[in-house]
């Protein structure tokens, strides 16, 4: 982890943002990448550590959940030491994981003050004893962020929350085990938040200042050779827009791929169905399309409706109040996303 394009490559995101559709695509590459899907999300819900309130509780639902999860003594501390043993391999990590899992969600007690992780922290207890981390909003040390070369990829939430609405409730709920929806997972806060984070902090670097108003189009969208010599293109700016991946998935992938120092290779643009997917079985029903897909195709039709269809559909779907729901979360997190998307890589 000496040159910064040695580094584990992490792509931080929401749920379903075709992050898991993005991930197989570098799953083609087994030798010489080693993928970790998700790997936070095990102490993140499950483990003594867990931010989540999903299957929180001394109940014995709660807890047969977490330990029926088999990851309910997983720690952050040991994910970080799994991502460690993956890179001795001889592969280069690829990581693609929710950006929700590192920043203490808005129900959660350290939600206007992070604490760091009690396992990556020795000297600290849970629960309100946390060692505060005054400027840093993630529950993990600033230098161990500093490890990864991240990326970013987004979907506007009016596609990814209804999306994530249906895997929350009957029949699809049965195989999520996600019993209910919750607003607050849809994760764009989380995600800007870590974004700002790391800008600030310089571990990734990209023109203009995020504070700045509206930056101009040609500023925003040089996502190429470093302009100032003070960082190379490993440590730019990388936002991927699904539904730019969509329309133009080889033109994405290979910029992806430069900014990331991956060899691209237009065979990673396919694949062969279920191949080598045991790794999503611990989130069973989430990824079952990106499971039975062989590649990734530029989409031959593009659906534009307006607000008023969307909730139309929704209504029928779903019913009017759980429209009303989809509908408020999705506009909630708009304003997360419009800054996001500002930063995207175009080609």
């Amino acid at each position: 982890m000496v040159l910064s394009e040695e580094r584990p490559i992490f792509v931080a995101t929401h749920p379903r943002s075709c992050s898991t559709a993005f991930e197989r695509v570098f799953m083609t590459r087994e030798k010489d990448l080693c993928c970790l899907h998700e790997p936070f999300g095990d102490a993140f819900y499950y483990g003594p550590e867990r931010l989540s309130s999903r299957y929180e509780g001394d109940h014995n639902d709660a807890i047969g959940d977490r330990e029926k999860s088999g990851f309910h003594e997983a720690t952050y501390s040991s994910v970080l030491k799994e991502i460690e043993i993956s890179g001795k391999e001889g592969k280069r990590v690829f990581i693609k994981d929710m950006a929700c899992y590192l920043v203490p969600p808005s129900d959660h007690s350290t939600f206007e003050k992070a604490v760091l992780a009690p396992s990556v922290t020795p000297s600290a207890t849970f629960n309100g004893n946390g060692v505060s981390t005054v400027k840093n909003p993630t529950i993990l040390p600033l230098s161990v962020l500093k490890k990864f070369q991240f990326a970013f990829l987004i979907r506007n939430p009016r596609k990814a929350v209804p999306s994530y609405y249906r895997c929350c409730i009957p029949p699809l709920n049965e195989m999520t085990g996600f019993k209910y929806f919750m607003p607050n997972e849809a994760g764009y806060r989380e995600l800007r938040v870590l974004f700002e984070y790391l800008l600030k902090e310089g571990v990734i670097k990209h023109p203009p200042s995020p504070s700045s108003p509206s930056p101009s189009p040609s500023s925003s969208q040089t996502n190429g050779k470093a302009s100032n010599g003070e960082h190379s293109i490993y440590n730019n700016v990388c936002v991927i827009d699904a539904d730019e991946l969509l329309d133009n998935p080889k033109e994405i992938i290979k910029k992806f791929c430069e900014m990331t120092g991956i060899e691209f290779d237009e065979k990673m643009l396919e694949w062969g169905a279920h191949e080598g997917c045991e790794n999503f079985d611990k989130w069973k029903g989430f990824h079952e399309d990106a499971i039975g897909s062989s590649g990734l195709k530029p989409r031959t039709k593009k659906k534009v409706r307006t607000r008023e269809e969307e909730m139309e559909e929704w209504v029928e779907k779903y019913g009017e109040e759980a429209a009303g729901v989809i509908g408020r979360t999705a506009d909630e997190n708009m304003e997360d996303y419009e800054f996001l998307r500002r930063f995207r890589v175009v080609v």
